[in-house]
């Protein structure tokens, strides 16, 4: 039995359809992005919170670079993790601002912390230090003792990476989706009060750390320390990192699907050398191998 429904996969499906539909005016449309899928979530309840988490890593491959639907899936994967926080019992604010702020805020009577969602193609091979935002999230806390930056799991470097030296240093938490669903799997079973002790206690394992590259004891350090807080929490985990490779295939299917429309609807163009040169210029052959090479990288099994 699949964990990731057929629904939450065809809901998927629409949220990019819809996003693409939607792109136009980036203030209004963002609006009526977060107020859609909060009504959805209301409505649907944590089934489609969960749907959004496990799949919302991946950019569609044909939203193009720098492309108003681009922006918009940013501002649309914001909203997830406020929802996420929110279900976990923190009050949470998307914020409006456009620059040197982050994107969410949460609080609570006990701590508060400022987050913000990442996301990227499947087909991008370069990514660098500054695409996950630590230090830039270290100066966004304005006055918040916490900061996260929340990644698909299998996009983060499971080796070595200054990431992980910049998130012990500044002390903002480099986390995933998959912990995310955890947290809220959590928050329904345990209570709210539960959830929110728990991220305290990850928060606080990252400002303990020594500042290191090393990703394995970075992961070792996080998942032990989830896996610590409660017995019931090992199961949960079991189960996110079944829903992990289940969405790494998804994705994958997604992505593969549109390239091989892209191709076939480039190669019905007229001349063989017109269509050789438009298959060069968008890189598909490359773009599938990179797609191909994605699988899971194994840091949630680090403890």
């Amino acid at each position: 039995m699949n964990i990731i429904s057929e629904q939450q996969i065809e809901n998927r499906a629409y949220w990019i359809n819809e996003i693409s539909r939607l792109s136009g005016d980036f203030g209004v449309d963002a609006e009526r992005v977060e107020a859609e899928l909060s009504q959805e979530i209301s409505e649907n309840g944590i089934a489609a919170l969960l749907g959004h988490l496990r799949l919302c890593g991946a950019i569609p491959e044909g939203y193009r670079h720098d492309s108003s639907e681009e922006k918009l899936y940013s501002k649309y994967t914001d909203v997830v993790i406020h929802e996420a926080f929110k279900a976990m019992g923190f009050t949470s604010l998307v914020l409006k601002e456009r620059a040197d702020v982050a994107d969410v805020e949460c609080v609570t009577e006990k701590y508060s912390f400022v987050a913000d969602a990442k996301a990227f193609r499947l087909s991008r091979t370069a990514k660098n230090q500054k695409d996950f935002k630590v230090q830039a999230m270290d100066n966004w806390k304005h006055g918040k003792p916490f900061a996260t930056v929340v990644c698909p799991a299998y996009q983060l470097p499971s080796r070595t990476s200054q990431i992980y030296q910049q998130a012990a240093t500044r002390s903002v938490l480099v986390s995933t989706y998959t912990h995310l669903t955890v947290g809220i799997r959590y928050a329904e079973l345990a209570g709210q009060e539960r959830a929110i002790d728990l991220l305290h206690k990850v928060f606080k394992t990252v400002e303990t750390l020594n500042p290191s590259k090393n990703a394995i004891a970075y992961w070792q350090a996080i998942n032990t320390a989830i896996l610590d807080f409660d017995k019931i929490l090992s199961e949960l985990w079991r189960e996110e990192k079944i829903a992990l490779t289940e969405s790494i295939g998804i994705s994958k299917q997604e992505a593969l699907q549109f390239l091989a429309r892209e191709r076939e609807r480039i190669m019905r163009l007229s001349r063989d050398e017109a269509i050789k040169e438009v298959l060069k210029s968008r890189k598909i052959d490359n773009r599938v191998k990179a797609i191909n090479k994605v699988a899971d990288n194994g840091i949630l099994n680090s403890r």
